[in-house]
């Protein structure tokens, strides 16, 4: 990526779950998981999310990946904030209440 800062950046490309639980040992701020509904549905099975940011555009696609596919059990959220942006979007962001 031509001109990105990935100084603080770690790409993880295989155990998921065990590369996840290490960094979050280590000193420093949030992990932010961004467009992988695959990586997402793994550390959702896993317990290992803690709040989400959930971004709702003003567009019906009728078809995509869904974001909640395949949860068994329930999870409560916790409505920490909403934004809602000039062209429409509206951001949502939930700690789960553990």
């Amino acid at each position: 990526m031509e001109g990105a800062d990935l100084n603080n950046t770690t790409i993880i490309s295989s155990n998921l779950a065990d590369n996840i639980r290490e960094i979050t040992q280590q000193p420093g701020e949030d992990i932010l998981l961004f467009g992988s509904p695959t990586a997402t549905h793994a550390l959702m099975e896993l317990d290992l999310i803690d709040g989400y940011w959930l971004f709702v555009n003003p567009v019906i696609l009728g078809k995509g990946i869904p974001l909640f596919k395949g949860v068994q059990d329930k999870t409560k959220l916790k409505l920490v904030n909403t934004t809602q942006f000039n062209c429409g979007v509206t951001e949502l962001n939930y700690v789960v209440a553990r």
